[in-house]
């Protein structure tokens, strides 16, 4: 599979360059890297063509200035690319995620290796970052878990590692659930049942915790599914926005029978917590 890099430049950066990152994550733009003076975006080449982008019009004011220029990554040299730039991260000095070419690092509470490959969910983004550090916190052994939307799988292989159990992994991208395979076997942890497609699969399944690290809009059009599977009492938490979007996130939980507990925030993305409470 071919994805498009587009090397974006955007003036001034701040804060537009991350507002820019959302529309395009709206639009089915799949990983993000940012660098000192310009922002790279990758779609798969099926999904794009110039008109993707008029949607960022809104964007295109008197005072920014957004230019872009694009090229073909063929899918054979996605590795080297990722490797490159892939550095380990570590989250709340608890959690350490690298590459099969990091150092371990057995002294470290949690440790998870992700292939570096296409998917979302490397713990790079903050999205994620909030995710893992809500999961460490949370008791979740012995506990039925969904990792929807699982990009790399690192959720679910983290809630794996502490004890929660079943553990689900659902993404609808081909490339994300292969490397999720991928990712749960090198990290000993097959009992994590992986599925290919969106939250209709979930329809027929119940869980005590659910984590969802998408965006905004499939969200908030997905949400019915995640309250219907949910267990009372049970948990729901929520990345892929911004912290101004909360308030749209916390209305239509309301909807659903959700109350809302916390959030976490990291340079404005934020991941937020809900109670089922009906």
């Amino acid at each position: 599979m071919n994805y498009i890099e587009i090397n974006f430049t955007v003036e001034p950066q701040t804060p537009f360059q991350d507002i820019l990152i959302s529309e395009l994550a709206e639009i089915g733009f799949e990983s993000f890297e940012e660098t000192e003076t310009a922002l790279l975006a990758y779609i798969q080449e099926s999904l794009y063509n110039e008109k993707v982008l008029s949607k960022l019009n809104s964007l295109n004011k008197k005072s920014v200035k957004i230019n872009y220029s694009a090229k073909t990554i063929p899918a054979q040299n996605w590795n080297a690319l990722w490797e490159s730039n892939y550095d380990s991260v570590t989250i709340d000095n608890r959690c350490y995620i690298h590459a099969p070419f990091h150092p371990s690092m057995p002294e470290m509470e949690y440790e998870i290796m992700i292939e570096p490959q296409m998917s979302f969910g490397t713990a790079h983004h903050e999205t994620t970052a909030n995710m893992i550090s809500y999961l460490l916190e949370e008791e979740v052994s012995g506990k039925s878990f969904l990792d929807m939307g699982c990009g790399t799988a690192v959720l679910a292989i983290l809630a794996h590692k502490k004890g929660a159990s079943p553990v689900c992994a659902i993404d609808n991208d081909e490339w994300a659930y292969k490397n999720s395979i991928d990712n749960i076997a090198k990290n000993n942890a097959n009992e994590i049942q992986v599925f290919l497609g969106d939250a209709v699969i979930i329809k027929n399944k119940t869980f005590e915790i659910i984590f969802a690290n998408i965006n905004k809009n499939i969200l908030l059009a997905d949400m019915e599914y995640y309250t219907q599977s949910l267990n009372k009492n049970g948990f729901l938490f929520m990345s892929g926005f911004y912290q101004h979007d909360l308030i749209d996130i916390q209305v239509k939980a309301e909807l659903f029978g959700l109350q809302f507990i916390s959030f976490k925030e990291k340079t404005d993305w934020v991941a937020a917590k809900f109670k089922k409470i009906s």
